[in-house]
């Protein structure tokens, strides 16, 4: 199965961080889960507090995928001589890098209800780079290289903007293609849908409603999404699952009884 991303796709990717980074100014964005520290506890708790977080841990151990354990991550800064490299060092580091990409590999596992390794794509470990160059981030094969100057140029939440973008390129990890005949649209949409879904949405970001096709892409398709899930709990998950070895359009009709284009109607129509 073809997990390469495609120079076409690298391209439009890259395009597309460009037009967020000029029009989007500094992106803020709302409700996401995880604070700067990477935790939810509250100073002062004391041993209250400790165990509060001994059982957190230990609770969300037992939810663990059994091979989850095997997957390694592989953090490079290859750009560390520049203002984005350091940067990057001082404002993010290696602990809350290694913690995002644990924490967003898990909730994709389970959005895309890949809880057994048959379930997964072959990959034992993923690798993410802090590079020089142009655009905000891409994912190819396993590998997620992020740019050191859309780091260094950031203005707003850097930790939560971060987190971001790694939630959407680790989706690029583990989900399915169709064997490189999904439309470009979709695949970046599911990244995004999941970037919506665990919370880290940019003020740039269209409404609900909005957007002039489906498959569009990115924050229009995940919005539509978002839409259908609210028709059929899990399906983007089983969308997911189907493109697996292939795509058609009809994937739609077998999920919710609806063409996608009637899908897309009455989604618009919804927020008239």
């Amino acid at each position: 199965m073809e997990r390469q991303m495609t120079d076409e796709r690298r391209r439009t990717e890259e395009e597309h961080w460009r037009a967020a980074e000029d029009g989007g100014g500094a992106l803020a964005s709302d409700g996401g889960r995880m604070s700067d520290g990477g935790g939810a506890l509250a100073s002062g708790g004391g041993a209250q507090a400790e165990e509060s977080k001994c059982r957190r841990r230990r609770d969300e151990r037992s939810m663990l995928p059994k091979s989850f354990a095997t997957v390694k991550y592989n953090i490079t800064n290859t750009a560390a001589e520049t203002s984005g490299g350091i940067r990057y060092e001082t404002q993010i580091g290696f602990k809350f890098a290694k913690h995002t990409l644990k924490s967003s590999n898990l909730f994709i596992w389970r959005l895309f209800e890949q809880r057994h390794k048959a379930d997964r794509a072959n990959v034992t470990h993923v690798d993410l780079f802090i590079d020089d160059m142009d655009g905000v981030a891409y994912c190819e094969d396993n590998e997620i290289h992020v740019s050191s100057n859309y780091i260094a140029g950031y203005e707003g939440d850097l930790k939560r903007e971060f987190s971001g973008v790694i939630y959407h390129e680790m989706t690029h990890v583990w989900q399915w293609s169709g064997n490189g005949s999904t439309p470009s649209g979709l695949v970046e949409g599911i990244a995004d849908f999941v970037r919506l879904k665990a919370g880290y949405i940019p003020s740039h970001w269209v409404q609900p409603g909005q957007g002039d096709k489906w498959d569009q892409g990115y924050d229009v398709t995940a919005r539509f999404l978002d839409y259908c899930e609210g028709l059929r709990h899990g399906f983007v998950a089983e969308l997911n699952k189907k493109m697996l070895y292939d795509y058609s359009v009809d994937y739609f009709v077998d999920l919710v009884g609806k063409t996608v284009d009637q899908l897309w109607s009455d989604y618009k129509a919804a927020y008239i």
